[in-house]
């Protein structure tokens, strides 16, 4: 009996070829495992992008990896070589794709992987903010050894060359390409043999070979895992031509490349079987475990005489006795302190401490405000550290979610810094460690259903319209774009960066993975994502942007004036100044406010938190009411509670009634007990599951690790079904029945989605009480910095500047001798300073969700001049020019300022002008006259007194309120005035009712309710109900359509500005809804927008 055919892939491509292959690395592995291959090459154009997740595939089937990349040559540098070849086209099929030359590379051992990834970094990083490096080869020759060069199939240089010039101009290709290698010996001829293909090819590569002294390869140049991929393909090819697929065939080949099994490939090449035994050879000689480059940590810098663990261990233990006391005063304290101690000394991790303190102290130094979070709160020697402010002693927190002996890598400390300033923190890393061993961290742009629906149409030629509603959801997509969509769900698009991750290496982490520039100015980033980076062993640091810290920071400063700051500190902004001192006098700040405030608690139970920080949604302002928080740890709950995973995991409700004692606390099984009592028996937190896990199924340590792991991973489904098993078997040999087991487990799955780590929900449930014990008291500070930090949160500036004017918190729109850049706080006279529009004092209205805050008379918010759209720089300018005196009149303004004709007119509709004694009509009309003329760009040449023409405007009628809000929101997209849709109550049908009157009526009535469309939403976790966020002049109103109701209206719901609703009360526990069955379109007299789909 003839022995099997073997063979081993070494030029296969997967969805990391972005547009091009089908499959995501871990499918391709798994096809070519079921196809018999002896070894799989994933090579990526220009990146190494699938390397980590190609390896953890192949591991868990046992399949040899090859590694590689396919880069993209500088077709100039082949000129001197090739004569046209960088003529696009060249060598091609005519009408043929011209994505470039491209050059496989291989690497034949760990020494020839670092020198590949390096090679691709060195040249990537060459020219700051050049994003598509294109490689030579004098790149490849002097990258180093160990490195295979392949000759790639149709676009690869040498079949270009055979095909342009002959086998003479082949054969000073391959010459060039095995002196770049280092050695004919190195060079591999490729050939990509497909059915029905005429032997003279394969005749031919194979005659080139032997004369080069190179060896003849097989390989499929596989785009996909099967032909059954086909139709997806071409959907990508379309994409990537920006075509639809009837125009892109013509610019394809006739043969789609897939995998294929040994057998097919050997018939494929029977008259060269030595192209199959090469593989074989090759995959032998450079097949290696990933593990061999594994990196480690850089070295920490120490006082003399100290280890890092020895440096670590007496920076805790000073804080320990800063927050503790002495060991006798606290002894349960020092013991957890000195247990975390060992655990860290055990795996190794102190540098990472020390490193992520280094970085909070900088932040300190220079008034910075930040805040560790996530599972590091979780751990005593963290909050000893100044890392995070969470007294995970105090609070009882598990240490193993963050770092135990069982754990498979680093821990993961997430350290949240205020937005407008973590630039500086990321570059001082970069200065720190330098940018070779230190670079951000990808993040993986996928398909969406909008995205997915719109490229699928495209492909299948409709027009760009009908994709754009189908993505957006008005209407029905054929069955056929559908399926297309569905198909494309999730596949890899193209390379983001993460919001904040970053990797620090000793060894230079531009020779583990390839590193380029970002977007962002002065960014470098990996090419893996976070999970990826966690796989392959390199440390994540977490620095995260928050804007909500940056309003805290600039709010406490004014409050404060200050207190003692230091060369680094950014200068204060002049708003009033208000004495509100922290606990025990101490100057305000995020952890010195008086602890368990009860109006605080007023507040939340109120659901009254436009602006306040992760519990202004929809769904949370829902849940308040409900939850009523009464103590700090509410809010941990709060923060937790409305989650994928509580929400998957059936827990909100069942813990919202039991809260209200209308449902007797129970446990699916008595193992549960310990872990979930402190929640009323439903888990709430990541930590909880651990624990349940270890209780009712008797997990080992490294499997709570995999657990860990699982929940929260964007590939977390299925790894929770792998450990599915484990968790079965478990609670089977503990008795627990096999309804319950399965309870259990999509509790756990469900969680797996997203949910929170309890040490994560307290670390934000300080920024939350910090942001509502603002709103309560120095509301004005409250309002104006979060206007000062956009863009942020949940709500639009002229959402805020509203619930501002419902609180009786005065706001004056932008004055170009009082406002400053942003939003500020300034002192008025009493009565209003004589601006009775802007002044913004409703009368008070009655209203579940208006609490009375602490306004004080005598400040207002000012509204900045970078609210007025496209004033840009001009806003600077007028700033700069102010601190010589106040501007006397437009002329003034304009020639002092430096002010076109367009910045004038912006000011003027904004009212800006009014100050200096102009109208807005009038304002504009003298813009042109006034503006100062301008001979270069950045040059400005004055008007010789006197000649200007058109100053003076002709008597013009006075602007209506209407007219002024209108031009508010032109110019600003917000309005201090009245609230826009007061102008449209008049014209609403008797009976359709305020926001702030449903309280006063019964469950289950039947009302009309009317406002502007702030949100539409459709969570996953929704079942299909589609929610509307409504805002009119007293509140908020929250709507909800079934899908049949959706269905029926959906035109009019995502189009409307505006909309009248009827519907069916309901109440729950002081949540109030309205389930809508009509909607009916209303005319605004201004455009809005909305935040939709978020």
């Amino acid at each position: 009996m003839r022995d099997e055919p073997r063979y081993a892939e070494l030029h296969a491509h997967s969805a990391f070829t972005f547009l091009e292959g089908t499959d995501e690395p871990a499918d391709m592995v798994a096809h070519a495992s079921r196809l018999g291959l002896e070894a799989l090459a994933i090579l990526d154009v220009d990146g190494m992008y699938s390397t980590v997740q190609t390896t953890m595939a192949a591991r868990g089937c046992g399949l040899p990896v090859v590694y590689g990349a396919e880069v993209t040559l500088d077709p100039l540098s082949l000129r001197p070589l090739l004569p046209g070849a960088s003529a696009p086209g060249w060598g091609l099929a005519p009408g043929a794709e011209e994505p470039g030359i491209r050059l496989p590379i291989l690497a034949a051992s760990p020494l020839g992987y670092e020198n590949l990834v390096g090679m691709m970094s060195t040249r990537a990083l060459e020219r700051p903010g050049d994003r598509s490096p294109r490689f030579t080869l004098e790149d490849v020759g002097n990258a180093g050894a160990d490195l295979i060069v392949m000759t790639g199939g149709s676009r690869g240089p040498l079949m270009r060359a055979l095909r342009a010039g002959g086998p003479a101009w082949a054969r000073r290709v391959a010459s060039a390409l095995g002196e770049a290698a280092g050695g004919a010996d190195r060079l591999l001829i490729e050939w990509q043999a497909a059915p029905g293909d005429a032997p003279e090819p394969g005749d031919a590569l194979a005659e080139l070979a032997r004369r080069a002294g190179a060896r003849l390869l097989a390989t499929t140049g596989a785009r996909m895992s099967s032909p059954s991929k086909r139709a997806l393909g071409d959907v990508l090819a379309a994409t990537r031509l920006r075509s639809s697929m009837e125009e892109a065939l013509a610019h394809l080949g006739a043969h789609r490349p897939f995998l294929r099994s040994p057998q097919e490939m050997m018939l494929l090449h029977r008259d060269h079987p030595q192209a199959i035994a090469h593989s074989l050879e090759v995959a032998e000689q450079a097949a290696f475990d990933l593990r061999l480059v594994a990196p480690r940590l850089p070295r920490t810098r120490v006082p003399r005489g100290h280890t890092p663990q020895t440096w670590l261990a007496h920076l805790a233990r000073e804080g320990a006795r800063e927050r503790y006391g002495t060991a006798a005063e606290h002894p349960r304290a020092w013991e957890t302190i000195e247990r975390e101690l060992g655990v860290i000394e055990r795996l190794g991790f102190a540098g990472y401490f020390l490193i992520v303190k280094e970085i909070v102290d900088f932040c300190a130094q220079r008034g910075i405000l930040c805040q560790g979070r996530g599972s590091a709160a979780n751990s005593a020697v963290c909050f000893c550290l100044g890392i995070t402010a969470v007294d995970a002693v105090r609070h009882n927190l598990l240490f193993e979610r963050f770092l135990s002996d069982a754990r498979s890598g680093p821990p993961d400390i997430d350290v949240d810094i205020e937005a407008c300033r973590r630039e500086e923190v990321i570059q001082h890393v970069y200065d720190l460690y330098g940018r070779d061993r230190a670079a951000q961290v990808a993040n993986v742009i996928t398909y969406r259903p909008r995205s997915a629906m719109r490229d699928a149409a495209r492909a299948l030629g409709y027009p760009a319209g009908s994709a754009q509603a189908w993505a957006r959801g008005t209407g029905e997509a054929p069955d056929l774009v559908g399926e297309a969509a569905r198909a494309l769900a999730r596949l890899p698009r193209h390379m983001g960066i993460h919001s904040g991750g970053m990797v620090l290496t000793e060894q230079p982490v531009s020779r583990i993975c390839p590193v380029g520039w970002a977007a962002m100015e002065g960014r470098t980033v990996l090419q893996w994502d976070k999970e990826d980076c966690a796989d392959a062993g390199l440390v994540k640091f977490d620095l995260l942007s928050l804007g909500m810290l940056t309003a805290l920071r600039i709010a406490f400063d004014e409050l404060g004036r200050g207190g003692a700051r230091g060369e680094h500190h950014p200068p204060l902004r002049g708003w009033a100044a208000r004495p509100l001192p922290g606990a025990g006098g101490r100057p305000l700040g995020l952890h010195t406010l008086p602890q368990e405030d009860p109006r605080v608690y007023d507040l939340l139970c109120a659901a009254d938190t436009v602006g306040v920080f992760q519990v202004e949604s929809r769904a949370q302002m829902n849940t308040l009411p409900r939850l009523r928080p009464r103590c700090f740890y509410d809010i941990v709950v709060e923060v937790a509670l409305v989650r994928p995973g509580p929400i998957q995991g059936r827990a909100v409700n069942p813990y919202l009634r039991r809260r209200a004692g209308r449902e007797e606390v129970t446990y699916l099984h008595p193992l549960l007990e310990p872990a979930l009592r402190q929640t009323l028996g439903v888990p709430l937190f990541q930590e909880q599951l651990m624990r349940i896990a270890t209780d009712a199924a008797g997990l080992s340590a490294s499997q709570g690790d995999q657990l860990r792991r699982a929940m929260g991973a964007k590939r977390s489904p299925e790894r929770m079904e792998a450990l599915k098993g484990d968790l079965m078997a478990g609670m089977r040999e503990r008795g627990i029945d096999a309804a319950t087991r399965e309870r259990i487990f999509d509790q756990l799955k469900g969680f797996a989605d997203f949910g929170f780590p309890e040490s994560h929900a307290f670390s934000f449930a300080h920024i939350v009480y910090a942001s509502a014990w603002l709103k309560v008291h120095a509301p004005e500070h409250f309002y104006a910095a979060i206007l000062a930090s956009q863009p942020m949160g949940f709500y639009s500036p002229a959402t805020l500047v509203q619930d501002a004017r419902r609180h009786g918190v005065r706001v004056l729109g932008p004055c170009v001798n009082e406002s400053f850049l942003d939003a500020g706080v300034q002192r008025v006279p009493e009565g209003g300073g004589g601006q009775d529009y802007r002044e913004g004092r409703p009368d008070a209205l009655p209203s579940r969700q208006v609490v009375p805050l602490d306004v004080e008379e005598s400040v207002a918010v000012r509204i900045g001049l970078s609210s007025v759209r496209g004033l840009g720089r001009a806003a600077e300018r007028i700033v700069r020019a102010r601190e010589a005196g106040s501007f006397t009149s437009q002329a003034d303004l304009a020639e002092r300022a430096h002010l076109s004709a367009r910045d004038m007119e912006r000011l003027a509709l904004a009212g800006a002008l009014e100050c200096v004694g102009v109208g807005r009509r009038e304002g504009a009309w003298a813009a042109g006259a006034l503006a100062a003329p301008s001979t270069r760009r950045g040059q400005w040449q004055p008007f010789l007194p006197g000649t200007e023409v058109g100053v003076s405007a002709p008597s013009l009628p006075t602007l209506t309120p209407s007219a002024k809000m209108r031009s508010d929101m032109r110019a600003m997209g917000l309005t201090p005035g009245e609230h826009p849709f007061s102008y449209v109550r008049r014209s609403l049908p008797t009976g359709v009712l305020r926001a702030a009157e449903l309280a006063a009526h019964l469950d289950g009535r039947i009302v009309d309710v009317a406002g502007i469309v702030t949100h539409r939403q459709r969570p996953h976790t929704g079942g299909g109900v589609t929610f509307l966020s409504l805002e009119d002049e007293t509140g908020f109103v929250n709507v909800s359509a079934s899908v049949g109701t959706w269905t029926k209206f959906r035109r009019v719901g995502l189009e409307s500005g505006a909309l009248l609703v009827r519907g069916t009360l309901e109440w729950g526990d002081g949540a109030v809804n309205v389930r809508a069955f009509r909607f009916t379109p209303l005319a605004l007299p201004v455009e809005v927008r909305s935040r939709d789909f978020r």
